[in-house]
């Protein structure tokens, strides 16, 4: 094998590719890589844990055909701080030790034959029957506002995924972990009129947003089989299974209105939030906030540290209201909203808080709050 690329073309698809490759893994080939050479002019880099699968195609003069699996951590490391030169890759046939040149610099990496890479999760068959078309930006818009509320990774049930709803040309994307619900709308062209309800890990829906920066078309191709889904763009392919089951009814849990409303600022709200929470119990994360006359006061104790109080001027004039929530998921509902201002609906201090942003009505995160002793 041997070719030669731009370090910034390489660089770029390593990013892509190297946060698929699995952090615990049983075989060292699952840290690694895989190079393969694909024609005259394109080398193809893939990474997997398994669950999830991500290929990038470079641009390469390639001068000899192969393939070698080489550990990402230290390709990115070297690869990162090679000067902004021509590189060369060399590895002879037979070999697994991958001879890497730019300029005066040469290395010697020791890989893994790319035969122990498994070739299935990545060689897919595309079938354009079972795909649709969609709009890259409202699409990882829509993943972004509410993905986030999604159960951890670790838990392979229904609440790890995001589900994905995509019915004449609206795309309805939301997660849910039991304790909040996020939910957001966005108009699509729907160019191939498909109805489609999918589950996808949470994971891969995150990942597929970081590298998402590095697509340069306007739209994606979504390809689903019975346990898969394949994110296309022109260079770049993201796969990954989908989970099986019924996912819960959650629109039925938003109520269309709330009994009391209060309007903040939400860059003031956050900025106070992070300011009271540094004194929360770290066992129960709980910030409680005490709604009254045009007032939020925010408050937080630790038994053993102290206890700390802000008063941020807000919109409200219904009856006072104590609530107590665990700071970080309003926190990151917060940070996912994309106006000046917040409503907050509001019922009873046990009730589900509604939080939606005051210049539109497509999102909405739901809360519950914690009972104060």
């Amino acid at each position: 094998m041997k070719f030669v690329v731009k370090k910034e073309d390489l660089f770029n698809g390593i990013k892509i590719v190297e946060r698929a490759t699995s952090m615990k893994a049983l075989q060292p080939v699952f840290l690694n890589i895989l190079i393969e050479t694909i024609d005259k002019g394109t080398i193809r880099l893939v990474a997997t844990d398994l669950d999830l699968t991500v290929t990038a195609l470079v641009d390469a003069q390639v001068e000899e055909a192969g393939k070698i699996t080489l550990p990402s951590k230290t390709l990115n490391e070297i690869v990162s701080k090679l000067g902004n030169k021509l590189i060369t890759f060399e590895m002879p046939e037979g070999e697994t030790i991958v001879n890497i040149k730019c300029q005066n610099t040469k290395f010697d990496i020791i890989g893994i034959s790319a035969n122990e890479f498994p070739i299935d999760v990545y060689k897919v068959e595309l079938n354009d029957d079972e795909s649709f078309e969609i709009e890259l930006k409202p699409f990882t818009k829509a993943v972004r506002q509410a993905g986030f509320a999604a159960a951890g990774y670790e838990t392979s049930n229904l609440l790890s995924g995001v589900v994905c709803d995509i019915s004449g040309q609206r795309l309805e994307i939301a997660s849910t972990d039991g304790n909040r619900l996020a939910r957001v709308r966005e108009h699509i062209d729907n160019k191939d009129n498909k109805t489609k309800q999918l589950i996808i890990p949470a994971k891969a829906l995150n990942e597929f947003i970081k590298m998402s920066a590095y697509i340069e078309e306007d739209t994606v191709r979504i390809y689903t089989e019975r346990t898969k889904i394949i994110i296309k763009s022109g260079r770049t392919m993201t796969i990954s299974r989908l989970l099986d089951g019924q996912f819960p009814k959650y629109n039925q849990l938003i109520p269309s209105e709330s009994p009391k409303e209060a309007k903040v600022n939400v860059t003031q709200l956050i900025s106070a939030m992070e300011r009271v929470a540094i004194m929360v119990n770290e066992k129960t994360s709980i910030v409680k906030m005490n709604f009254s006359d045009n007032e939020l006061t925010l408050n937080a104790d630790t038994p053993d540290s102290g206890k700390s109080e802000e008063v941020v001027d807000v919109q409200y004039t219904s009856e006072p209201l104590i609530i107590a929530f665990n700071y970080k998921y309003v926190l990151e509902a917060l940070k996912n909203i994309d106006s000046e201002d917040v409503k907050i609906g509001l019922n009873t201090s046990l009730s589900a808080t509604v939080l939606r942003p005051s210049n539109e009505e497509d999102f909405v995160c739901l809360i519950m709050p914690v009972q104060i002793r």
